[in-house]
């Protein structure tokens, strides 16, 4: 029991860390949880005009559809936490602006089906990965091959995505996670016995050490269990770190679409 409850507590703080973007293991003080300190998740006033951030998008259209199309490819895509704490449009003093819109239509723009919508503020991880698994069970009970849907997570959503692959236990749907695997959060992920299920692709900025990492760790053990059919990395030298995740750039938007035609 007593094991049991540890492993729970691990869990939460992985959660708990993933949400502000602040690792584990840090020189820095941590600061209290009921504080907001992280500077993804600080609101921000702009300091002049062309630091106002676009008006606020209509993403409804990005919505679970309705009617199912077999035919099409469909490709999740799950924001970073930033977009929970401040809503749309988000605003990092490090970062800029969250391009959330111009990332849902650059990858809309390749042929798929984009499925995104904005979480409420402290969305529950786990929670959340139950309902992308119940969406992409929906798509499979309605005739969609599993290889033509792909589930892209950044950040947090990539936290998310990594849980949704371990509950869907399918190896043939895509995964693309990004800005991820810091150290600290692989140790608790394996600790918690979380193993990645599908083709997974992970993709990370070389100066995102703070948040950032190789997800080599991970694919090692997942492969123990034999879930997971194919993995490959990539590791961006953009030089700005976490701040590739806000802006739709082709050096991660087109391996992502390369990734997700692959049969």
């Amino acid at each position: 029991m007593k094991k049991m409850e540890t492993q729970k507590l691990k869990l939460i703080l992985l959660v708990m860390m993933l949400a502000s973007c602040v690792p584990m293991a840090t020189k820095k003080p941590t600061p209290p949880v009921t504080m907001v300190s992280s500077p993804i998740s600080r609101v921000v006033t702009p300091a002049s005009a062309s630091e106002q951030p676009s008006s606020t998008p209509d993403i409804s259209r990005y919505a679970f559809p309705k009617s199912i199309d077999s035919t099409k490819q469909y490709l999740f895509y799950l924001h970073g936490k930033i977009i929970e704490d401040q809503g749309i449009p988000a605003v990092s003093p490090d970062y800029g602006e969250y391009k959330y819109q111009e990332i849902l239509e650059k990858l809309g723009s390749y042929g798929f089906v984009v499925i995104s919508e904005q979480r409420p503020k402290n969305t529950d991880a786990i929670n959340y990965a139950g309902r992308i698994k119940e969406q992409v069970t929906a798509l499979l009970n309605a005739g969609v091959p599993a290889e033509n849907i792909t589930i892209v997570g950044a950040s947090k959503g990539a936290l998310i995505t990594v849980y949704a692959s371990h509950f869907l236990e399918n190896q043939e749907l895509k995964y693309v996670i990004i800005g991820i695997c810091h150290p600290d959060t692989v140790d608790v992920i394996k600790q918690n016995n979380i193993t990645l299920y599908g083709m997974i692709l992970s993709i990370f900025d070389s100066a995102d050490s703070e948040f950032a990492g190789s997800c080599a760790e991970l694919f090692s053990f997942s492969e123990s269990d034999g879930g997971l059919t194919r993995h490959n990395e990539i590791v961006l030298h953009i030089g700005t770190g976490h701040a590739i995740l806000y802006k739709p750039l082709k050096e991660w938007i087109l391996p992502i679409v390369q990734w997700a035609a692959k049969r």
